[in-house]
């Protein structure tokens, strides 16, 4: 018993199915809890930036070779656009099987206001995603001063304070994620209580096609990446189940970032590849995010009769898979990108935008979970194809995760 109310993972879960009672019961309160995740999302925030500094400038700094890290930025890129390539495709499929949008009343959308997410629209650019997205900023820079350490910092004047500074960011981090019930009981009873359970019933049908589609992309495209290294997509789900459950109560990837980062590293991942691979993947790897895209259009085109030709439906996957890598630099990504590829597709209304507001929070912890574990998968991949995976270490981190849930 005292072991279990040690545990984290329980703590998560009851603070979740608090939240829910809470939103259910009384709303009004429930909302006012919001607050609490926004809280622990913020405070988490502040160990993002100096954790991806400080991984990545010590991790390039210790490889030493700049054109192995040129070699591994090229390869983790590349498997971001294939695989992005595949989350697009797999939810057009499942939007077309499923048929969500068949038979929604778009009456519904007269009325609401949409005009911000068509002001963001409009006002979207590269430059603009660059100057919003300080992480991708960070990482540059960490790159930048990583190299310059590992070619003049010969004695490692640098690098030791450094590294002494990279232990103690890390304990403090482990002192807030003991806030995490806290913030997943404040998000998911915001949640609930906000939007309520009649939202998910005139959407159910999208909505169930959504998670649908994100479990076969996680157990189906992620799991053979990760079967080609004879590594269980169980065994990996069950490894980082505390960071599933705080994006689970939080609906924020970022919250569980910082400890999905050292999760890694303690599983056998190089200090190098997951330092560049975590951070550029929440810019560039949105897997999540970009089957809900893909699903959100095909479901207002099938709502308002349009019919999509393969052309347009070519179209419209390539406009997507470039959009999609702008979501995680704009306030408001999702809708805004989901607003600037319908206008530049033109056939499909963009007021149907409207049509999703209610149901768009439910689906965003979806999104979450599986962006979190498409870069994990991703950071594994890579660091196996680079031969710096430690198998050793990898067992003895699944085995310690597997004594905990038995104790």
């Amino acid at each position: 018993m005292k072991s279990i109310l040690k545990n984290l993972t329980f703590w998560v879960l009851l603070s979740i199915a608090a939240g829910i009672v809470l939103g259910v019961v009384d709303p009004a309160r429930a909302v006012q809890m919001e607050f609490l995740g926004k809280g622990f999302i913020s405070v988490v925030k502040v160990f993002i930036n100096p954790i991806i500094f400080l991984t990545i400038t010590l991790g390039i700094a210790a490889m030493g070779d700049l054109k192995k890290v040129g070699k591994t930025g090229g390869k983790a890129l590349l498997y971001f656009e294939i695989v992005t390539s595949f989350a697009l495709l797999i939810g057009v499929a499942v939007a077309y099987v499923v048929q969500p949008g068949a038979g929604v009343d778009t009456s519904k959308a007269s009325g609401v206001e949409i005009g911000k997410y068509l002001t963001g629209a409009q006002q979207f650019s590269w430059l603009h995603f660059f100057q919003e997205n300080l992480t991708l900023q960070i990482l540059v820079i960490s790159i930048v001063v990583g190299s310059l350490i590992s070619v003049f910092d010969k004695k490692h004047v640098i690098a030791k304070p450094l590294s002494a500074i990279s232990k103690y960011v890390f304990k403090a981090l482990h002192i807030v994620m003991y806030a995490a019930p806290i913030g997943a009981f404040g998000g998911m009873a915001y949640t609930v209580g906000k939007f309520g359970p009649s939202a998910l019933v005139s959407l159910a049908k999208l909505m169930g096609a959504v998670y649908l589609t994100m479990a076969i992309f996680v157990f189906v495209v992620l799991g053979a990446i990760l079967w080609m290294y004879r590594i269980r997509i169980f065994d990996f789900l069950k490894y980082i189940k505390e960071e599933l459950l705080i994006v689970l109560g939080t609906s924020s990837s970022e919250a569980a970032l910082p400890s999905l980062m050292e999760k890694l590293e303690r599983m056998g991942c190089s200090k190098p590849v997951v330092g560049l691979t975590v951070p550029a993947g929440y810019s560039f790897n949105l897997d999540g995010t970009t089957i809900y895209l893909s699903m959100a259009c095909i479901f207002l085109a099938q709502a308002y009769n349009v019919h999509l030709s393969m052309d347009k439906i070519l179209t419209l996957v390539g406009i997507l898979l470039v959009t999609s890598k702008g979501a995680a630099g704009v306030t408001g990504s999702g809708f805004i990108v989901l607003a600037t590829t319908l206008q530049a597709v033109k056939s499909i209304p963009i007021e149907g935008l409207a049509l999703l507001i209610g149901v768009d929070r439910f689906m965003s912890e979806a999104r979450a979970i599986t962006n979190m574990i498409g870069n994990g998968v991703a950071t594994v991949w890579l660091s196996n194809n680079e031969r710096a995976f430690d198998r050793e270490a990898m067992k003895q981190a699944f085995h310690k995760g597997e004594a905990e849930i038995v104790s």
